[in-house]
């Protein structure tokens, strides 16, 4: 490798601590119209196939209630939702595999086809499971070709994310990276109000014996037709110049093995350690939020899921809105605050949650949580994938990414369970706020990576805020 190489390698995988952080970014030249264009249709490409990922991926888990009985023999039944929930946390432990070979992929062959792939993947599996049979009609197989459709949703899911995470934030302008980036959360989240709100017209439509003889396989037809549509879509999205510029001055087989990542052990450790407090907080106010209303609080369903649907879009609705404060003020401002915020504030909401009796209170709590938890998501795709180089960029989001996931956000329900069928449920208000206080740590000693040059060579634009922040 020559040396030209090895500088840009260097700068853009150890973003150092920019002079005068708090300041904004000089404005940069405005790009053309026909560059906007191609960002914006990036960001739309990326976000929409996100949405389609996520909606499938949390449908399984809404819809559980109503086709557990069609694959699993039984008179109880609690077993056979757990059952259901057996094959859903086997898509968690396979999302570092996913991670893992996307990742990889990604950085071998372009984020491109790695979204393309990930897509392809998850219309699969929800073309699966709307038509698994049931145990009447193939005995055990249907459950069997649940665990296959499962398999290849965590796959897709935890290529999806690095996947996203990398090509949202290398589309972006150079100082609209924060913002481009918390697109992906806004997508995550309105794929779950998407199933939620599926849920809701069809238990409004469709009696209960309709929903569990049929109904609950409309969801995943759904899933599968939205799929496609993504598809074409992602095959039509440019590439980005920090990828085609990195296949112009290395081979392929140095690009996204596990050895450049060893190279790069400290970045995704950061990437792990910083995850951890935001994954936990994330799920505990999201996944876990409504069943927590309703074991805990007391209150009906119908309020519950309402107040977890209107929480959730406002939640959508201010990532952007962080996202670009990071642009202005740098990462490390809202990844702190969130940390403080979960560390210290955990226990008085999560108390105070479990003793709301009415929708205005609890929604009141759960949209001061989900604010908090916003300086975690607008922005953490953003500071993952301005860890990296390019060459190693998507695997080293991926990875570690996943891991810490599967560890900590797929187990938080568990755990918060767990703490409550042992009669100390408090006892996972000061699991979070641990988490969390990891992550503070973390965000402190770290550097603000707003100002790391994805690609040194790269655009005008992006040699025009090199410039400015020298």
């Amino acid at each position: 490798m020559s040396s030209s190489e090895s500088s840009q390698s260097s700068q853009s995988s150890e973003p150092s601590e920019p002079s005068g952080s708090s300041e904004p970014f000089a404005a940069p030249p405005k790009p053309p119209r026909e560059e906007r264009a191609r960002r914006r249709l990036a960001l739309v490409g990326g976000s929409l196939g996100n949405l389609v990922e996520w909606y499938d991926w949390f449908v399984y888990a809404s819809f559980a209630v109503y086709f557990a009985d069609d694959f699993f023999p039984g008179s109880n039944s609690t077993a056979k939702l757990m059952n259901t929930a057996g094959i859903f946390a086997v898509g968690f432990l396979m999302r570092p595999v996913g991670g893992w070979v996307l990742g990889r992929a990604a950085d071998r062959h372009g984020r491109k086809s790695a979204l393309t792939l990930t897509v392809t993947m998850m219309s699969a599996a929800a073309v699966l499971i709307a038509v698994a049979p049931t145990y009447g009609q193939a005995g055990y197989l249907g459950a069997a070709v649940l665990l296959v459709a499962r398999l290849l949703q965590g796959l897709s899911i935890g290529g999806e994310y690095a996947a996203s995470a990398t090509y949202l934030t290398e589309a972006s302008a150079p100082n609209r990276r924060g913002l481009g980036s918390s697109f992906q959360y806004v997508s995550m989240t309105v794929g779950q109000l998407l199933g939620l709100g599926i849920l809701i017209v069809m238990q409004h439509t469709l009696t209960a014996k309709e929903l569990h003889a049929w109904g609950w396989r409309v969801p995943f037809l759904l899933g599968a037709v939205f799929a496609l549509v993504v598809f074409w879509l992602r095959r039509r999205l440019p590439e980005t110049d920090a990828f085609t510029k990195e296949t112009a001055g290395r081979a392929e087989d140095a690009r996204g093995t596990l050895r450049g990542l060893w190279e790069h052990r400290r970045q995704a450790v950061l990437v792990m350690a910083l995850t951890l407090g935001g994954t936990v907080a994330y799920y505990t106010y999201t996944t876990y939020l409504t069943k927590y209303l309703i074991g805990s609080a007391g209150l009906p369903k119908n309020t519950a899921t309402l107040v977890s649907f209107t929480a959730l879009a406002v939640f959508a609705a201010v990532q952007p809105l962080a996202g670009l404060l990071s642009d202005r003020i740098g990462r490390r401002p809202l990844l702190i605050t969130f940390a403080i915020g979960c560390t210290v504030g955990t226990y008085p909401l999560m108390s105070a949650l479990g003793s709301a009796s009415s929708y205005w209170s609890a929604l009141g709590l759960s949209v001061l949580a989900l604010l908090i938890v916003t300086g975690y998501t607008s922005i953490n795709a953003a500071v993952k994938a301005e860890l990296f180089p390019t060459r190693i960029r998507a695997l080293g989001v991926a990875l570690p990414y996943a891991l810490a996931n599967a560890l900590f956000g797929g187990t938080a329900e568990y755990v918060a369970l767990w703490f409550k069928n042992g009669g100390h449920e408090s006892g996972f208000f000061w699991y979070v706020s641990a988490c969390a206080l990891v992550s503070l740590v973390t965000y402190v000693f770290m550097p603000d990576t707003r100002d790391a040059e994805l690609d040194p060579a790269g655009t005008p634009e992006a040699a025009a805020v090199a410039q400015a922040v020298r």
